[in-house]
């Protein structure tokens, strides 16, 4: 069922009945995901809330015992991204967050089973992102204060499952299967940049090779619980060093590097040395880790999610006719490159340099 589809409508008349907001006057915000958007309600007494609608739509999230096989047969959110756009994730996530003291939005009233959630309005344009664009936001008071946000999140060990009355989620490990799908988007994708075609014959055997040895790194660094779209547009400044959270129902037991690099490394906007240094430098200083070895983990995670990233935007370029994605891939490749400069990425940093050379021509 769509959005546009009129048993939906009525579903959302319901949900929005029996939460008491009937009458409020309803504002749409538009789509952030291909399966969610958001209405901006507004009560006559002014009062705001935001409803999320997610239909119940994509390809169902991994099962907690699933193998491989039956993964990979489920399709892309079982076997790579693991969660889906469901608001019992995303209510549950919050739940959870709500405890460990952060601000997710307050959840005023949901239904999981159709697939909407009635959530707290924190307000237009406050992403760090905006913020700092406009002037009204220093960046490296915004990136420390994340890295601090990171440093608390990251404090305890990640749970297993989170759950309320008779819903459960699990919380599930970003395992090598998913890593090994995210990272084949840059052989599969990344030489149509310039022409080409996917990596195959003894190159791809070669890929496979060095892909899955840092792989094998990245399998022994120790897990945490990772929001995994920790970035400047999904973090809001609330005022008085208060930062809201967006877009957290993908939470995994990844690493710390994980949400690091999506926060220091960022496609979209060019964060400047100054600040990505000043948050890794408070976040060290916070959580007492080694410096050597969380830079070791920041390269080896970032180099991972740069590969998925660069692929990922080349495909939606080259098969989707998304020109705009373009516009980033600069950016994106001088990350990957940069990333693969440490000496833990010596293997994958000379397959890159022989089979895509481009990457490093930013660099």
């Amino acid at each position: 069922m769509g959005f546009d589809d009129a048993g939906r409508a009525a579903d959302m008349d319901a949900f929005l009945a029996r939460a008491g907001w009937d009458y409020a006057a309803r504002f749409p915000l538009g789509q952030d995901a291909s399966t969610r958007r958001y209405i901006r309600l507004v009560r006559p007494d002014k009062t705001r809330a935001l409803l999320m609608d997610a239909p119940n739509v994509e390809d169902s999230p991994c099962p907690p015992d699933a193998d491989d096989e039956t993964r990979i047969a489920m399709g892309w959110n079982a076997s790579t991204r693991l969660a889906a756009s469901r608001v019992d994730a995303f209510v549950l996530v919050a739940n959870y967050l709500h405890y460990r003291g952060f601000r997710a939005p307050e959840i005023f009233a949901h239904d999981s089973a159709h697939g909407f959630a009635l959530i707290e309005d924190f307000g237009e344009n406050l992403e760090i992102a905006r913020q700092i664009e406009a002037g009204r936001l220093d960046e490296q008071t915004a990136y420390v204060t994340a890295a601090g946000v990171l440093a608390e999140l990251h404090r305890e060990e990640a749970p297993d499952v989170l759950s309320n009355g008779a819903e459960v989620w699990p919380v599930l490990d970003f395992d090598q299967l998913a890593l090994t799908s995210n990272a084949d988007l840059y052989a599969d994708w990344l030489r149509a940049e310039r022409g080409g075609g996917p990596l195959e014959g003894a190159e791809r055997e070669e890929w496979e090779k060095v892909r899955d040895g840092l792989i094998a790194q990245a399998m022994e660094f120790p897990r945490t619980f990772t929001l995994r779209d920790f970035h400047a547009e999904n973090l809001l400044w609330l005022g008085n060093g208060e930062l809201g959270l967006l877009d957290f129902q993908d939470a995994v037991r990844g690493w710390d590097a994980w949400d690091m690099a999506m926060l220091t490394q960022d496609s979209r906007r060019a964060v400047s040395p100054e600040a990505a240094e000043a948050a890794i430098r408070h976040y060290l200083d916070q959580t007492g880790k080694s410096r050597e070895a969380f830079d070791e983990r920041l390269a080896v995670i970032g180099a991972l999610n740069a590969l998925r990233i660069a692929g990922v935007f080349s495909r939606l370029q080259h098969r989707d006719n998304k020109p705009r994605y373009g516009l980033f891939q600069p950016r994106q490749l001088a990350i990957l490159a940069r990333n693969l400069s440490h000496p833990a990425l010596k293997d994958m940093n000379a397959f890159v340099r022989r089979t895509t050379p481009f990457v490093f021509e930013g660099f």
